[in-house]
């Protein structure tokens, strides 16, 4: 909703304070007009005819127009006489609308036999943003090291409990197949706000279905090629050209980005992690993932429900299974304890 507010006499506190919070009072019964085509104009002013104050209102909908000017002997009286004429105003008018409303399905259900259309349809309703492909490049950018250590995390994991072979999936393909997907048209894109627990989900999905296509493609091995890692940049020039000694070092090349983790923090976040996995050895992959994804992650029970396609409650069990278990097998220490209470579910 636009507001726009004059005042033409003492602008006190307590008459602001008064004058927002019927703003908010009227803005909930505005919920169905789209906020962008709703306009209020006030005037507060001082009376010419006798003591008090005049406050003046003006509400502007797509589907009307209403005002209201009361006086009283003062501005808080005033505001709420003001707003108070203009609810029922509005209320008044809501009512026509949803007679005209019933009236015109009637009509339509007796002479097309049409069904109605939902609001969430209509021209009238929000929609919330739905992510794009420059949405997906943008968080990328931002985060992909994050990422990357989520999958690196899940495939250690994996390998170290058996449940992967060694060599079979690699961190780069799982991470390029997550973003073809996200870019691509096959998957379904969520909201804006779901982008990165969506992003999650692919990469998970993603391993699974790299390690089954991987595991059919090897039927044999091949014992005279080298096992040593294949070195397919052929030279060590990245490294070298890091940094010359002629360039010019500016201050924004040494300032610290806060946002990122530094290596020691990764470091220790990954070897609490192990720890976690070992003691978390014998429990389901349920507890496990649910309790990765919201005590490291930093995800709330309903968006691991959406990255593991289960139930919220399913969750929380899930959670809470891993955190009993983790009491009976971590040795007491600080970071035990503050890592309990950090997965502490509500």
């Amino acid at each position: 909703m636009n507001v726009h507010i004059s005042f033409k006499t003492a602008k006190a506190p307590d008459l602001e304070k008064q004058f927002n919070h019927q703003v908010e009072k009227l803005g909930r019964r505005l919920q169905v007009f789209r906020p962008e085509l709703v306009h209020l104009k006030g005037i507060i002013e001082q009376s010419r005819t006798r003591e008090g104050v005049v406050v003046s209102l003006n509400l502007r909908l797509p589907s009307g127009q209403m005002a209201s000017q009361q006086a009283g002997p003062t501005g808080i009286a005033a505001v709420k006489a003001a707003f108070g004429d203009l609810i029922t105003q509005l209320t008044r008018h809501k009512d026509l609308l949803r007679s005209q409303r019933r009236g015109q399905l009637r009509r339509s259900v007796r002479e097309r036999s049409l069904p109605s259309v939902a609001f969430e349809n209509t021209p009238a309703a929000v929609h919330p943003p739905v992510v794009s492909a420059e949405d997906v490049k943008s968080y990328i950018n931002a985060n992909l090291s994050r990422l990357e250590r989520f999958v690196e995390r899940e495939l250690r994991y994996r390998e170290t409990n058996g449940l992967l072979r060694s060599d079979l999936v690699t961190r780069e393909e799982v991470v390029d197949e997550a973003i073809a997907a996200a870019l691509g048209d096959e998957e379904e894109r969520p909201e804006l706000l779901s982008l990165e627990r969506w992003l999650y989900r692919l990469s998970l999905h993603a391993i699974n279905r790299i390690a089954s296509g991987n595991g059919e493609a090897v039927t044999a091995v091949p014992l005279e090629t080298s096992a040593r890692k294949q070195n397919v940049r052929g030279s060590d020039e990245p490294e070298l050209q890091y940094h010359q000694p002629d360039e010019m070092l500016l201050q924004s090349d040494v300032i610290a980005d806060r946002r990122l983790a530094t290596p020691e923090a990764v470091a220790a976040s990954d070897e609490m992690i192990d720890i976690v996995n070992k003691a978390l050895k014998g429990s389901s992959r349920e507890e496990r993932e649910a309790f990765i994804l919201y005590a490291f992650e930093g995800f709330t029970l309903p968006e691991i429900s959406a990255i593991a396609d289960r139930k919220e409650d399913q969750v929380r069990a899930a959670v809470e299974g891993a955190r009993r278990r983790l009491q009976k097998t971590l040795p007491v220490s600080h970071w035990r304890d503050k890592l309990l209470q950090r997965s502490k579910t509500a």
